[in-house]
């Protein structure tokens, strides 16, 4: 009797070579990829529109809440205690990069009650005025983006520093001069509508700009690397910050110069 060869026997029975592959089966283990593709992010990738979108969303709401605070003609105390509310909620969406809908539409909401008020005693005190800060403010931003766009100013990390370092300078100054206040008529002298108040505003106006490159620089980078698109959201409280602050430094450098006509 002849034996059988045990490794034969042994692939056998573990199915080894129990059936011969077909041309076509081994044309398509050829065809086959030899890994497997990366698997796909949980989440979609944030993108230009979803910025613009947001944008126009949290805009649409400070907007329409000033206009309803200057319709209304909402008392001081709620104007104030609506200022104080939506500083608290812009430091808790800057410090924590929250990405909540509902805190930064709240955010524009409260701060849109707030710039109502104060557009209204400005337009009341020098008609038109909040019409001419509206232009200005759209025109420093389209001007800010034609600059990025251009890349005639370029944001660094050492841009960066400056830029928070010369906010903090300024904020800072602020603080002093209304702490001089209560001592000295005009303070510093940085919101008394002289040459120095022109300066100063004018350098906050700058500011703010450096604030919309910055902001438009962290768009372009969150699209580049795929920032989920909540990020979006984020992004469009930055903008909304940026030209809040443009907007009311507008209102006070106009009136300066209103004034001294």
């Amino acid at each position: 009797m002849q034996s059988k060869n045990p490794v034969f026997s042994r692939s056998q029975s573990a199915g080894w070579g129990s059936q011969t592959p077909t041309p076509q089966q081994l044309q398509n283990m050829y065809d086959s990829p030899s890994y497997a593709p990366p698997a796909q992010p949980a989440y979609r990738a944030m993108t230009i529109d979803d910025v613009v979108v947001r944008g126009f969303m949290t805009l649409g709401t400070l907007v329409v809440a000033a206009a309803a605070s200057w319709y209304l003609d909402v008392p001081e105390a709620v104007a104030i205690g609506s200022a104080i509310v939506a500083l608290v909620l812009g430091l808790i969406a800057s410090f924590t990069m929250s990405t909540n809908p509902l805190l930064i539409l709240s955010y524009a909401a409260f701060q849109g009650v707030f710039l109502g008020a104060v557009s209204s005693v400005f337009d009341a005190q020098i008609n038109g005025i909040v019409v001419q800060a509206v232009l200005a403010t759209a025109m420093a931003f389209a001007g800010t983006l034609a600059v990025y766009t251009l890349r005639i100013i370029r944001v660094t990390p050492k841009l960066v520093k400056y830029v928070v370092a010369a906010a903090v300078a300024a904020l800072g100054l602020v603080l002093v001069n209304l702490i001089a206040g209560f001592f000295v008529e005009g303070g510093l002298g940085l919101r008394d509508g002289g040459l120095l108040a022109i300066v100063f505003s004018v350098a906050m106006i700058l500011l703010g700009c450096f604030f919309l490159l910055l902001d438009f620089d962290s768009v372009e980078q969150g699209v580049k690397q795929g920032a989920p698109e909540k990020f979006a959201w984020q992004c469009a409280f930055g903008l909304t910050l940026s030209l809040v602050w443009i907007y009311i430094e507008m209102l006070r450098l106009i009136s300066y110069f209103t004034s001294s006509d």
